[in-house]
């Protein structure tokens, strides 16, 4: 699973224009997006009033995926409002970040993209299949009647505060377009 999510954020990284990047620069950064456990998916209304929430979410061929899952909801999943907001308006962002009280050890990652809803096919199969395989918890519920996320990513920005061995002073953000 790592080297298929690894791939696939390659693959993102090589639709982006870079300014003389290399693997080594942006590695940590895919490795943040493989390995994250939660994201915070921003989403919102056509005119503009935002929400965030916290996500489980897997990665594959430049394109991420996140189930609208069984845990208790206020509403049922079409009317959830981060449902609704990418009805209305696609465009999401995706932040993964690690915090530590080190504060040297801070980096994140952000995706922008757009999103659309995956309610059944072999794309919404081949996504419930790979949260699956991430997170055990999605092994015991009906997720095969529930919408998917699906967010292609258009611009990526990485930050870590302690640069690669080679560089000294702060990183400032990195952005992958």
């Amino acid at each position: 699973m790592i080297h298929r999510g690894r791939v696939a954020l390659v693959r993102i990284q090589r639709r982006v224009k870079t300014r003389k990047r290399t693997m080594d620069d942006t590695g940590w950064a895919l490795k943040s997006l493989i390995k994250a456990r939660v994201g915070h998916l921003a989403s919102s209304t056509r005119d503009g009033k935002p929400l965030v929430v916290p996500i489980c979410f897997a990665c594959r061929d430049a394109t991420i995926y996140s189930a609208i899952d069984q845990k208790v909801k206020r509403r049922q999943p079409l009317a959830l409002r981060r449902v609704l907001n990418i009805v209305e308006n696609p465009r999401v962002c995706l932040l993964v970040d690690d915090y530590d009280e080190d504060w040297r050890k801070l980096r994140y990652v952000i995706v922008q993209g757009t999103a659309t809803l995956l309610n059944r096919g072999r794309e919404h199969r081949t996504a419930l299949c790979l949260l699956r395989k991430k997170y055990r918890q999605y092994r015991y519920m009906k997720l095969e009647n529930r919408p998917v996320i699906k967010i292609k990513p258009v611009r990526t920005i990485a930050w870590r505060a302690t640069p690669p061995e080679s560089q000294t002073g702060t990183v400032k953000p990195k952005e992958y377009h």
